[in-house]
């Protein structure tokens, strides 16, 4: 399966301003593939054709990298699955179905130890 020009693109979140990052953080965060409609939002049509494209890279400053794939689970919300063989629990998005994926735009993600971190679109860039 070849992916087509300008269905998916690459999406990056930084950790927005939190009491331990007052400033946010550019180490902290996801860059994840995903089909982008032109209203921000993601495409669940066009993520069931190409969802071995879409993948996510979790980076945390001091850990090393997460990687794992975007999945649409039923009742359709969104989530980050890392584990193959189901030890590690998956990073939930809150609302991505409701959320535009656009710079400056803010989406939060539960991580697989129950807490939610805010996070802020840096970029979103077509493949």
């Amino acid at each position: 399966m070849s992916i087509t020009h300008g269905r998916l693109s690459r999406v990056r979140l930084n950790l927005a301003r939190s009491e331990e990052f007052p400033g946010g953080s550019a180490n902290h965060g996801y860059e994840f593939v995903a089909p982008i409609g032109e209203d921000g939002h993601i495409d669940a049509d066009i993520w069931k054709q190409e969802r071995d494209h879409c993948r996510v890279r979790r980076f945390w400053e001091g850990e090393p990298d997460d990687i794992g794939h975007l999945i649409h689970r039923p009742g359709g919300s969104w989530a980050f699955h890392y584990d193959i063989d189901g030890d590690e629990d998956d990073e939930a998005g809150y609302r991505f179905g409701a959320h535009a994926f656009a710079p400056g735009e803010y989406v939060s993600i539960r991580d697989e130890d129950g807490e939610m971190h805010t996070f802020q679109v840096v970029t979103v860039e077509p493949l």
